[in-house]
């Protein structure tokens, strides 16, 4: 490999522009990969094909997961075509043999759902690495761009799925109106008639075709994202740099080294050695400060020296003293403290009082603090009061105690008049007559009957805003089971008619009528 052969610019990126770098290099290179894929992936899709023709779903599974064998060709191509050595489509072909080989057992089974596989391939596939030292090898790889790689492969999961159904849907669009009006959409979903297993077989097709065009990209995107994080790692740009210049400067230096022999030839070479011979380097400088001087006066070096070591070892220079004092053998001996002992001492005391001071100013704090908790805790239980204060008040009576005078209860729900004057006096035999010949004007006066004695009777909290359904929930937590059955028949035959336009049966005005006596004292407000 030989970076000054490269056919992209080598230099770090960021991991998003080193996968728009591998759009581009599959770009460049589509004719032969996507070649390459179809002659090697089509193949092998017809045969899965004509062996699961009754199992189109276990024959496009099985091409699916064969997806990690057919990608080692595309990366091959790229690795290759990258240093410019861009092979043929012929040899591209006869190197697949050996590119299958090494660890495709494991690329099939637990590599299989890797997230970061177009990232992993050319570890194994180009630098030739397995068992532990290809882990620590992706460790140090995955690093900064296995984020990246992960996103690469969700993104084509669901760009995949895209594409599928966009050519599924334009094939529809482009069917003949003849052909789509003899066609069955029951039939097409039937599976237990099986004439319409080549419209799987076909929907399989559009996927594979799919893949002709992505996987190229999606290969080439995982191994642009492994020459970035190598060409962070290596250096590779520096590299590239240094041999550039040197190719610059190849031709100077070889001017440079011929000057400088010309320069050479015409220095006196020979003096120059005999008067380096002739002159030895000392082995110790004679002049040096350890050396001996004034040797012929009274006072020389070597008595001043002594002389001067003698004065050095005597007061006020040097000073001497041996204590001794009595101790017993057991006990610790006790020095005496001396003035910073002392001040440290006092610093110790100091810090003590200011701390002390300190712990009086936390009782203030504190008090604060409990101050602020029991004021939480008033807020939370008058928020707990406030938030379910309508049910407090429907069940205050069964506690005994004494409730505040009642807003007036509202006139219109759903827009139905619950007032009792607006109800007749007797609302069964109202409604056992209008039944016959308007069942909805019936139904809809016992449907506001019974609103009316929910909330008048019962005192249930409703208003406008509430459904059907939350009526419904109200009326079951006063825990009658017979005014919770009768509610929920009425209120389910009401809805049907009233939005669903479905008339209730005949027998149902019996039981809703007499039902409605049993409850409410026969039917007929005092």
């Amino acid at each position: 490999m030989r970076l000054t052969d490269a056919s992209v610019a080598i230099r770090p990126r960021s991991p998003w522009e080193a996968l728009d770098l591998g759009v581009l290099l599959a770009r460049r290179h589509a004719g032969l990969l996507m070649a390459s894929w179809a002659l090697v992936s089509l193949p092998l899709f017809a045969l899965l094909c004509l062996l699961l023709w009754d199992y189109p779903g276990w024959a496009i599974f099985a091409f699916w997961w064969l997806k990690p064998a057919y990608e080692r060709l595309p990366l091959h191509i790229l690795a290759r075509a990258l240093f410019g050595d861009t092979p043929s489509l012929k040899h591209a072909l006869k190197a697949l043999p050996g590119l299958l080989k090494p660890q495709l057992l494991a690329s099939l089974t637990w590599r299989r759902f890797s997230p970061t596989r177009s990232f992993d391939l050319p570890v194994m596939q180009l630098e030739g690495l397995s068992g532990q030292a290809r882990s620590q090898r992706l460790v140090v790889l995955g690093q900064r761009d296995a984020g990246a790689a992960t996103w690469l492969t969700m993104v084509g999961m669901h760009l995949e799925m895209a594409l599928w159904l966009g050519l599924a849907s334009l094939f529809y669009l482009l069917l003949p109106a003849q052909v789509e009006l003899d066609w069955s959409w029951q039939s097409l979903i039937d599976a237990a008639a099986g004439d319409w297993l080549w419209l799987e077989h076909l929907s399989n097709l559009l996927y594979v075709l799919v893949l002709i065009v992505w996987e190229p990209i999606y290969v080439a995107c995982g191994f642009t994202l492994y020459l970035n994080r190598r060409t962070a790692l290596e250096g590779w740009d520096i590299e590239l740099v240094f041999r550039q210049l040197r190719q610059r400067l190849t031709g100077v230096a070889y001017a440079l080294l011929l000057g400088c022999g010309l320069l050479l030839l015409q220095a006196p070479i020979p003096a120059m050695a005999a008067e380096i011979g002739s002159c030895p380097l000392p082995v110790e400088d004679p002049i040096g400060p350890q050396a001996e001087r004034l040797l012929k006066q009274p006072l020389n070096s070597q008595a001043a020296q002594h002389s001067i070591g003698q004065l050095l070892d005597q007061p006020p220079f040097e000073h001497r003293e041996t204590v001794t004092r009595w101790r017993f053998g057991e006990q610790e001996q006790t020095a005496e403290l001396d003035e910073d002992q002392i001040k440290s001492l006092l610093a110790l005391l100091e810090k003590f009082f200011k701390l002390a001071e300190f712990w009086n100013s936390i009782d203030a704090l504190a008090l604060f603090f409990e101050a602020l908790l029991w004021a939480s805790l008033l807020g939370l239980a008058a928020l707990l009061i406030w938030r379910y204060r309508q049910w407090l008040g429907t069940f205050a009576g069964r506690l005994g105690l004494t409730q505040r005078s009642a807003t007036a209860p509202a006139s219109q729900l759903f827009g139905l008049e619950v007032a009792p004057q607006s109800l007749p006096a007797d609302v069964a035999g109202t409604v056992e007559r209008l039944w016959a010949e308007q069942p909805r004007a019936a139904l809809g006066l016992l449907y506001r009957a019974l609103l009316s004695r929910l909330l008048h009777d019962y005192r249930l909290p409703l208003n406008g805003a509430h459904t059907e359904s939350e009526v419904l929930r109200l009326v079951l937590r006063l825990e009658q089971s017979e005014l919770s059955d009768f509610s929920q028949t009425l209120t389910l035959h009401w809805q049907n008619l009233a939005y669903g336009h479905r008339l209730p049966p005949d027998h149902l005005r019996q039981a809703l009528c007499q039902g409605w006596r049993q409850l409410f004292d026969d039917g007929v407000r005092p």
